[in-house]
C-alpha cells in the first residue's frame, strides 16, 4: 500500500484545469497545438477537436479568426523569448468578451481565456500611497484587507503569515458578521506544504472559483504531465479541495506576500458561496497586495535601522567599559549585567578556564558544568542556539526550568571561554484551527490502494500547550550577540596589540641586556685573568708574611674565581639565545659518560654510583645538547655528593615522535615553595646554599631546550630530584 504525504502530491501537474478557464498550448517554436483543454468547443466552434493536434491555430482562419488577429498572437515570436512572463489582452469569441493571458513555459506557449465579468457596483480605491504613511505593521495588513474588499469582497479575507516551521497564523481578519473569527489562530504546515509555498513564489494570485464544480481535463496527444504551474486555471488538489469545503467555504482567492524574495505569507479569502472575480480586479488586487508588502517591508526596515543605531549606541557605551580592563574576563564580569541585557536573558554564566560567574536566574554550577562539557562535545561553531534546551536534554543534563533556552558562545574553545545566555521557560499556549494532527485515511486511485493524508473535518479552537521551550530567540537577539561578539573581538584585538607593542619593547631591552651581557662577560675575562695572576705572584713573594695576611690573599684569588666561573655562565646563557645552531640527529652516550667522569674528578665524589642505561639518539645541536647534559648531570652529581651512598641515575626512551630523557640523584631535593622560580637566572635554593653555584645552569638548560624544540621539567621530594629532558626523535 503506498503512502501519498501532502509535500509529495504532484500539484503542478494535475491534468486538468478548472472550470472557469480555458486553455490551448501551442510549441514554442513550430505554433503548432499540442494540447488544450477540452472545454475549448465550448467556445470555439469546432467539429471534432481530436483534429486540432499538431495544426496551427491558422490552419482554421474561421475558427480562430479573432485570436490569430490579437496583438499577443502576431507578436509571439517577439515576447516569448522570457520564459513565464505573462502578456494580457482582450478578445471577443461569438459576441463575448474573454481575458487572453499568454506566457512561454517549458518549450509550449499557454493561451488562456476566462470571461469578462461587468461589475458596474465595483468601487475601487486609488489611494496607492495610503500604505506608506501608516506607522503600525498590524494597520498595514488591516488597511490592506479594507481595501481589498471593495474589490473582491469575500465573506472571510485574511493575513496568514508563514511561521519558522512552516505553520502558520493569522494575523489579521475581515469577516461578514455571521462567520466565525480565525484571528490569532495556527495552521499545521500540512496546510500549505512545502510544494504549494513554492508554487506560491511563482504564480502569485490563485484562484478556485467553485470547488464543487467539475474540473475540465487537458487532452494532449503524447499524455504528457504538463506543467501548469504558471496556469491561471490550474486544477486544485482534490486534498486542498476537500480542505475548502471542510471548512464551509465554496470558494477561495489567494495573493502571495513576498517580501525581499521570500513568502512571508498568503493574502487568503473564502467565499461561503461560488464566486469568481474577474482577472481585472485579481490584478489590481495583486498590485495593492505588493504595495503593502513593499510598505511592511519599509516599515521593518525603518524600525531594524533604528534598532540597529541603539545597539552601536550601547556597544560603543560597553565598548568604554571593556577597555577600562586589560584581562578579559574581567570586562565580562564586571559588565556581565549588560551583557545579559544586550540579548534580553533571564541569566548568564561568564566561564574562563575553571572559573564560573553567573549574573541573573542560571542554573546551578553543577549544572552550568554539565552544559560546558556537553557543548564541548556535541557542538563544532561558535555559537550554538536553541529555545527547547530544557525538551530536548532536559533530563540528560538534569536541567531545570532555568535553562528551558540557551545561546552558548565560544569565545575561545581551546582555553573554555565561554558566555552562555540562559530563558526560563515559557508556558506556551498555541491555538489552533482544528486539532493539527495528521488524518490517515485508504483511497484507490488508478485501481490501486494507498494512503493519503485526509484535511480535519473541523476548524473549531484547539488548544495545544507546549512545555520545555523559553521564548524565541529573534533576529534583534542574533544581531544583538553579534555584536558582543565584534565587541570582544575589537577589544580583544586593542588588548592584543598593546600587549605586542609591550613585548616588543621588552624583546628589545632584553635583546640590549643580552648583548651588554655577553659584551661584559666577554671584556671582563681580560682583567680578572691579570687579578688573579697579580694575586698569585703577590702570594709567593710574601714567604714571610702572617698567615692572616696569607688567608686574605686565597680569598681575593677564590673571589676572582667564583666572578670569572659565573661571567662564563652569562656569557654561556647569552649564546644559549643568540647562537646558530646546526640540528642533527645525535648519539649521546659518548658526552654523557665523558660528562659523568669529569664531574666526579671535579667535585671530588669518585665513591658517586653513575648508572647509565639506553642512550637512545636526539635531534639537537652538537654545542647546545653538551651544554644542556653538563649542566644536569653536574647539579646531580653536586647535589648528591654529601649523601653517604650518592647515586645518579640516566635513562632515555622513545616515545613517540619524542625522545625523553631522565637524569635522577638521591641529593637535596627541591622545596615546593621554589617551584615557580626554578628556571629563573640567578636562582638558588635555601638548601643549597652550602654548595658552589650561581643560579644560572638551569636558566642555560631551560632556554638550549626551548631552541631546539624540546623541554625540560623536574620532579622532587625529599628523597630526590629528577630532571626531564625531552627532545624531539632524529
Amino acid at each position: 500500500m503506498n503512502f501519498v504525504e501532502c509535500h509529495e502530491e504532484p500539484i503542478h501537474i494535475p491534468g486538468y484545469i478548472q472550470s472557469f478557464g480555458y486553455l490551448i498550448g501551442i510549441d514554442a517554436e513550430s505554433h503548432s497545438i499540442t494540447f488544450f483543454s477540452k472545454n475549448i468547443e465550448d467556445i470555439f466552434n469546432i467539429e471534432n477537436v481530436e483534429f486540432l493536434f499538431d495544426k496551427k491555430l491558422t490552419d482554421f482562419p474561421e475558427v480562430f479568426k479573432t485570436l490569430i488577429n490579437s496583438d499577443i498572437y502576431r507578436s509571439l515570436p517577439n515576447f516569448t523569448r522570457r520564459e513565464n512572463e505573462t502578456f494580457f489582452d482582450k478578445i471577443f469569441i461569438e459576441e463575448k468578451q474573454f481575458h487572453l493571458s499568454a506566457f512561454r513555459s517549458k518549450g509550449n506557449i499557454f493561451l488562456e481565456f476566462e470571461k469578462v465579468l461587468v461589475n458596474p457596483n465595483k468601487q475601487i480605491t486609488n489611494k496607492y500611497d495610503n500604505f506608506y504613511i501608516v506607522d503600525n505593521d498590524q494597520e498595514i495588513w488591516d488597511q490592506l484587507l479594507n481595501t481589498l474588499s471593495n474589490i473582491v469582497n469575500y465573506d472571510r479575507m485574511m493575513v496568514y503569515k508563514f511561521m519558522m516551521d512552516g505553520s502558520g497564523k493569522v494575523v489579521a481578519e475581515k469577516t461578514n458578521d455571521n462567520l466565525e473569527s480565525y484571528l490569532g489562530l495556527h495552521y499545521p504546515e500540512s496546510d500549505i506544504p512545502i510544494q504549494a509555498r513554492e508554487l506560491y513564489l511563482k504564480k502569485r494570485k490563485r484562484i478556485f472559483s467553485n470547488v464543487y464544480s467539475e474540473p475540465v481535463p487537458l487532452l494532449s496527444r503524447n499524455l504528457e504531465n504538463i506543467d501548469l504551474t504558471y496556469s491561471t486555471s490550474r486544477g486544485m488538489s482534490p486534498i486542498h479541495g476537500q480542505y475548502i469545503k471542510n471548512s464551509g467555504a465554496s470558494s477561495s482567492f489567494s495573493i502571495s506576500i513576498i517580501i525581499d524574495d521570500y513568502l512571508w505569507g498568503l493574502v487568503t479569502c473564502q467565499n461561503s458561496e461560488p464566486k469568481h472575480i474577474d482577472l481585472e480586479d485579481r490584478v489590481q488586487a495583486g498590485i495593492f497586495t505588493a504595495l503593502a508588502s513593499n510598505a511592511y517591508s519599509s516599515f521593518k526596515s525603518k524600525n531594524e535601522l533604528n534598532y540597529r543605531l541603539q545597539l552601536n549606541e550601547k556597544s560603543t557605551q560597553l565598548k568604554t567599559e571593556f577597555l577600562k580592563h586589560n584581562i578579559l574576563f574581567d570586562s565580562l564580569t564586571d559588565n556581565k549585567a549588560e551583557i545579559r541585557d544586550f540579548l534580553e536573558a533571564d541569566g548568564l554564566a561568564v566561564i574562563s578556564e575553571e572559573k564560573i560567574i553567573t549574573d541573573g536566574a542560571t542554573p546551578d554550577v553543577a549544572t552550568i558544568e554539565r552544559i560546558i562539557e556537553w557543548a564541548h562535545e556535541h557542538t563544532e561553531d561558535n555559537i550554538y542556539l536553541s529555545r527547547s534546551f530544557l525538551k530536548d536534554h532536559g533530563e540528560e543534563l538534569g536541567l531545570d526550568e532555568r535553562s528551558a533556552g540557551v545561546v552558548i558562545y565560544f569565545v575561545e574553545r581551546s582555553k573554555n571561554n565561554i558566555l552562555i545566555w540562559f530563558r526560563k521557560e515559557f508556558d506556551e499556549h498555541i491555538d489552533w484551527a482544528g486539532n493539527p494532527e495528521k488524518n490517515i485515511e485508504v483511497v484507490y486511485r488508478d485501481g490501486e490502494e494507498k494512503k493519503m493524508v485526509s484535511p480535519r473535518t473541523s476548524f473549531k479552537l484547539f488548544t495545544e500547550d507546549i512545555k520545555g521551550n523559553s521564548k524565541r530567540w529573534s533576529s534583534r537577539n542574533i544581531a544583538a550577540l553579534q555584536a558582543v561578539r565584534d565587541l570582544i573581538l575589537e577589544t580583544s584585538h586593542k588588548n592584543y596589540n598593546t600587549i605586542k607593542r609591550l613585548n616588543d619593547e621588552l624583546k628589545k631591552v632584553n635583546e640590549e641586556l643580552d648583548s651588554f651581557s655577553y659584551t661584559i662577560s666577554h671584556d671582563l675575562g681580560t682583567p680578572l685573568t691579570v687579578m688573579k695572576l697579580n694575586a698569585q705572584m703577590l702570594l709567593k713573594t710574601l714567604n714571610d708574611t702572617s698567615e692572616k695576611s696569607r688567608n686574605k690573599i686565597n680569598s681575593i684569588i677564590e673571589e676572582i674565581d667564583s666572578m670569572a666561573e659565573m661571567m662564563h655562565d652569562v656569557l654561556q646563557l647569552s649564546r644559549a639565545k643568540h647562537s646558530e645552531i646546526q640540528l642533527e640527529g645525535l648519539d649521546t652516550l659518548y658526552t654523557i659518560e665523558k660528562i659523568c667522569e669529569n664531574a666526579k674528578i671535579t667535585f671530588g665524589t669518585p665513591e658517586s654510583e653513575i648508572i647509565i642505561g639506553d642512550c637512545p639518539k636526539v635531534l639537537a645541536d652538537k654545542t647546545m645538547l653538551h651544554q644542556a647534559f653538563l649542566n644536569i648531570i653536574n647539579n646531580a652529581i653536586k647535589y648528591s655528593s654529601q649523601q653517604e651512598n650518592p647515586k645518579v641515575e640516566i635513562e632515555g626512551i622513545e616515545d613517540d615522535d619524542m625522545v625523553i630523557y631522565r637524569i635522577s640523584d638521591n641529593g637535596i631535593g627541591i622545596p615546593q615553595e621554589n617551584k615557580h622560580k626554578m628556571f629563573k637566572i640567578f636562582n638558588r635554593m635555601d638548601n643549597a646554599k652550602k654548595f658552589k653555584g650561581n643560579g644560572v645552569g638551569l636558566s642555560i638548560v631551560h632556554r638550549i631546550m626551548k631552541r631546539i624544540g624540546g623541554n625540560v621539567d623536574y620532579e622532587s621530594s625529599p628523597a630526590g630530584t629528577s630532571f626531564i629532558l625531552t627532545f624531539k626523535k632524529p
